[in-house]
């Protein structure tokens, strides 16, 4: 990419996309085009038309989502498939009517069958059913891979469906009624060890298995996807399969041994109390990450500094 060219990063003020505008800046990327939501309603169709006609941005890293954890997807299934489905449509269409150059679309894991075999590869896509628990939101990311593929097959267009494992880091979420879990457990346990609390709450058996990628290394392997001459990303752009790619690190630990390892970093003391009646979600998820090592790149931020950085990041926000 020419360091001038314009580029719209959807959802800038988020973990994902905050995290992609210091990786875009820190390579030298300037005309970077950033509205906030108040700016523009990216569920307005209208309003993202005269956005992109008005902007022309050469590039989209398509960050913008509505995103929670267990209790937020149970809570409001509803605006998790309208808001997102509406979202993305309105992005990529209008990417497709403004000659985008190439599109970035940031999924999830959640994509895959509940009991996909591990690690997850991109073709288990569509192979099974899905965890209950964010059903809603996983068949709002599978239909933006689809649209992606759909528009390359018949446009010619050069969309991406990146899928991140569980991501942690700076601009995270810490509210505890819509948080993910590492986040969540960050919270808790300050705030226990500031009250000398002696017991902190820990969701379901704690025997699920996650896989967790520092929020800077994601946006590592996004701009080096962007970056890539056609050359090196032909076999993403072909009818046979969709232009999917998982970002992780393609190790993960049970939530009990996360829980024991954020308590560490937060110099928590108290004991971790397992409640069983709340649910565990899938047991076990971790990314294939074959292609993205295949294109050289390897995540560089392991968790226990991550989550000591991602603690002070929250020391800052609770300010």
């Amino acid at each position: 990419m020419n360091k001038d060219a314009k580029i719209y990063v959807a959802g800038h003020r988020g973990l994902v996309g905050s995290a992609l505008v210091r990786c875009l800046k820190a390579r030298g990327y300037n005309n970077l085009l950033l509205r906030t939501h108040a700016e523009l309603e990216l569920r307005d169709q209208a309003a993202v038309r005269a956005f992109f006609a008005e902007e022309k941005p050469e590039y989209v890293l398509l960050a913008a989502a509505k995103v929670g954890g267990i209790l937020a997807n149970n809570t409001y299934p509803a605006e998790f498939i309208h808001d997102n489905l509406v979202i993305q449509s309105n992005i990529i269409h209008s990417a497709w009517q403004n000659n985008v150059s190439r599109l970035l679309f940031l999924g999830s894991s959640c994509i895959y069958p509940k009991n996909a075999p591990q690690p997850m590869r991109e073709e288990y896509l569509l192979t099974g059913p899905l965890e209950p628990t964010n059903r809603p939101y996983a068949l709002a990311k599978i239909a933006g891979v689809e649209m992606c593929w759909a528009y390359n097959r018949q446009y010619g267009t050069q969309y991406m469906a990146v899928m991140p494992t569980n991501l942690y880091g700076p601009d995270d979420n810490y509210d505890l009624s819509n948080s993910h879990v590492l986040p969540a457990l960050i919270r808790k346990m300050h705030e226990a060890k500031q009250r000398d609390g002696k017991e902190v709450v820990v969701w379901g058996t704690g025997t699920p298995r996650r896989e967790f990628l520092y929020s800077e290394d994601m946006a590592d392997a996004c701009i080096q996807l962007l970056e890539l001459p056609e050359g090196r990303l032909g076999s993403l752009f072909n009818s046979e399969q969709p232009p999917l790619v998982n970002i992780g690190c393609g190790e993960d630990l049970s939530i009990r041994e996360l829980a024991e390892m954020v308590a560490e970093a937060v110099d928590y003391k108290g004991k971790l109390i397992q409640d069983t009646s709340k649910p565990d979600g899938t047991m076990r998820k971790v990314m294939d990450v074959t292609r993205m090592r295949a294109l050289g790149w390897h995540a560089k931020i392991g968790l226990k500094e991550g989550i000591a950085l991602a603690y002070r990041d929250y020391l800052s926000q609770a300010k």
